[in-house]
């Protein structure tokens, strides 16, 4: 008889009380999810982070004292915290929170009002080691960084070593485009794309997809008019 499988171990940091203990019941109630600690502002989240070593970390981004964003900047730079993997929730939509909490080594980034089902599948995500951004965030960054005055050249030395075939996942994955969708494009099988993120993540030194999909928006593989992100 095969063991169960370890549970996602989950901080959540918050400075309301009533969504500390409103996420708490909502992933504790989930199979396979637990809740291992509770941190009322960033410092409490950096100290939680160290002393419980969670799969994921939801985390504010307005708190008191230290912020939500120099929090997951000291959680994931951290030697004792590798493998701590963070998702920002906030009630904010703004491109600002977004570049900031994805510089700071955020793996995903949600808006607070998004649904309960929505959100517990995005901490599993998180935990898997794939990034996640909200539909409506990755519209306004292929905007944003298309808008960009300095640039960058569409052909940049970082994606010399790609082959022809990377570099067309790539643009895909930059297009929003899920594993499942890219096969279908590329009429390969998942396994092959599978491969393909792989040696991606690998040639360009991403941490995970949400790194690719901003080095696809940095080197000018898309823009606005071709652009065609989830949930659009």
């Amino acid at each position: 008889m095969s063991e169960s499988p370890e549970p996602v171990r989950v901080l959540i940091a918050d400075d309301q009380e009533l969504l500390r203990e409103s996420f708490r019941v909502l992933v504790n109630a989930e199979p396979g999810l637990e809740v291992v600690g509770l941190a009322e502002d960033g410092d409490a989240a950096v100290r939680s982070a160290l002393r419980e070593r969670p799969d994921v970390v939801l985390m504010d981004v307005r708190m008191p004292g230290l912020d939500g964003i120099e929090a997951t900047r000291l959680i994931r730079s951290h030697p004792d915290a590798e493998g701590v993997r963070v998702l920002v929730l906030t009630m904010f939509d703004m491109d600002s929170y977004v570049f900031a909490a994805l510089r700071a080594g955020a793996s995903g980034f949600l808006l607070k009002d998004v649904a309960p089902a929505d959100l517990v599948r995005a901490i599993r995500t998180v935990a898997a080691g794939q990034g996640l951004l909200a539909p409506s965030v990755t519209a306004r960054l292929i905007a944003e960084f298309c808008r960009q005055p300095q640039g960058v050249p569409a052909v940049s030395d970082s994606l010399a070593p790609l082959t022809g075939r990377e570099r067309e996942v790539l643009l895909l994955v930059t297009q929003g485009l899920s594993n499942t969708e890219i096969a279908a494009e590329l009429h390969v099988s998942m396994a092959t794309v599978k491969t393909y993120i792989g040696r991606l993540l690998d040639k360009l030194g991403a941490r995970d997809r949400v790194q690719l999909v901003i080095t696809g928006y940095e080197h000018g593989l898309v823009t606005p008019s071709v652009s065609r992100p989830k949930g659009r």
